[in-house]
């Protein structure tokens, strides 16, 4: 018996219409099915708000939002099921009454730990799942409302925890497999875990692909499908290249790279444990449901194209180490490098000279000054016998990347990258190039970012 993951994202559980469409494609799937939920549209960010309004001693208004959202969800859940559900209310008002509890503490204490706000966020995903289990055993499948936490074991990283796979296997194997064999379809709560003591835990903002991927490993699923609200990966932003078009198939490695640099449809590490687990993973449109979608598999299917799909990420800092003392000198990459640690700062690409004499860090934009000041009290000696001449920084910029299987191999990808913006006057700022060739990353001003991207696009899908 085949054996799917489905995830469903926060406009797809966030209407009446979309729980019904929702209801439907689970319907439609044979064999055993696990469903993984988000919280519904803007519900996290309004509980991150919640908490912050707490901390800042405005206990009152912390009250209203959860209330409001509290409120928000009744309303759903009678819209979408057509009758007012004594169970989903009554969860609704427990889950509630925790969350206010637990910003009434924070406006006391006047402190929002990590641990503290992961514990006040997971109310979207446990608020959403009793919904979804609901509209299901209305439209005549069966299903349970289960919450991660005692499922997706991780550790105490809180905000951004990274889970046991192999304890999260056991609990999956011990409290999923029981259900699927009585038919039932398990409706778990996407981003959540907790450690193995219970705490909770939550694994990043946009986690909730991730958590499905978890699952499908731990379960050996057959097939992960992911349902949002846009057909597939495309091969640019729409927003940006009006031109841009759904891409039919995707390799676990091209993916990896464009979720890297920016693309939104899947979160970065949701590929890792599919990848593993070599389960071949799709993008649904929730709302469009004939759309092919795309899919990814460890190979994808050779279509032709050299540069498959161009990404962007803006605001970021570019800061530039140079000096002629730099040359030559052992440790000193490494020096740089375990400031930007130290520091917490994540480096999102990395440029150096064949002189070695200039290193280039791009970082997010609100660490660039943070972490210039470390690098100069880092370096002070140096900056003053002027082996190392600068320490400089240039913002807002952006990293444009293009990514393809194609391009491993094919002479003059980059001559026709840097050709195409060459043309148009873009300046490039720095470059990278893996040695995988993969992918081609350049860093421009963040107010050439969108030009950039259309005139690579258009370079390569004319």
């Amino acid at each position: 018996m085949t054996r799917t993951v489905l995830k469903f994202g926060g406009t797809s559980v966030a209407s009446p219409t979309a729980l019904q469409r929702v209801a439907e494609i689970v319907k439609g799937v044979k064999g055993e099915r696990i469903v993984v939920v988000s919280a519904t549209a803007g519900t996290t960010d309004a509980l991150i708000a919640s908490a912050r309004s707490a901390e800042m001693g405005d206990a009152h208004q912390a009250q209203e939002t959860v209330l409001r959202l509290a409120g928000e969800h009744k309303n759903l859940a009678a819209d979408a099921l057509g009758f007012e559900s004594a169970d989903v209310l009554k969860e609704i008002a427990d889950l509630t009454e925790r969350a206010d509890a637990l910003l009434q503490s924070v406006a006391i204490l006047r402190e929002c730990t990590a641990r503290t706000l992961d514990a006040i966020v997971s109310y979207g995903e446990r608020i959403s799942a009793p919904i979804v289990a609901a509209v299901l055993e209305h439209r005549g499948v069966k299903a349970e409302a289960l919450s991660a936490e005692g499922l997706v074991i991780t550790d105490d990283a809180f905000g951004h925890a990274n889970p046991s796979l192999e304890e999260t296997r056991a609990r999956a194997v011990k409290e999923l497999a029981p259900r699927l064999k009585y038919g039932s379809v398990p409706v778990v709560t996407g981003f959540i875990g907790s450690t193995a003591e219970g705490v909770t835990t939550t694994l990043g903002r946009g986690a909730s692909d991730y958590s499905a991927a978890i699952l499908a490993a731990a379960l050996h699923a057959d097939e992960l499908l992911i349902y949002t609200d846009v057909s597939g990966v495309m091969s640019a932003d729409p927003r940006i290249v009006k031109g841009a078009r759904p891409l039919t198939t995707l390799s676990y490695a091209e993916v990896a790279e464009l979720s890297y640099f920016g693309a939104k449809v899947l979160h970065p590490r949701a590929v890792l444990p599919a990848v593993e687990a070599n389960i071949p993973v799709r993008i649904l449109n929730t709302f469009a449901q004939s759309d092919a979608g795309t899919t990814i598999t460890k190979k994808a299917d050779q279509d032709g194209s050299v540069v498959k799909a161009t990404t962007s990420l803006g605001g970021l800092g570019l800061i530039t180490v140079q000096g002629a003392g730099m040359s030559g000198v052992p440790g000193f990459a490494a020096r740089v490098f375990d400031t930007a640690a130290a520091e917490r700062v994540s480096v999102m690409m990395i440029s150096q000279s064949s002189s070695e004499n200039s290193i280039c860090l791009v970082v997010p934009d609100e660490a660039t000054d943070r972490l210039r000041k470390a690098l100069e009290r880092m370096f002070n000696a140096e900056l003053r016998r002027h082996d190392v001449e600068r320490i400089e920084v240039e913002r807002p910029v952006a990293i444009v990347a293009a990514v393809g299987e194609g391009m491993r191999g094919t002479p003059g990808v980059a001559a026709r990258v840097f050709g195409a913006l060459g043309k148009a006057s873009v300046n490039v700022v720095a470059i990278a190039q893996g040695s995988s060739e993969l992918n081609i990353s350049l860093v421009v001003m963040d107010k050439d970012r969108e030009k950039a991207v259309r005139l690579i696009h258009e370079e390569f899908h004319r």
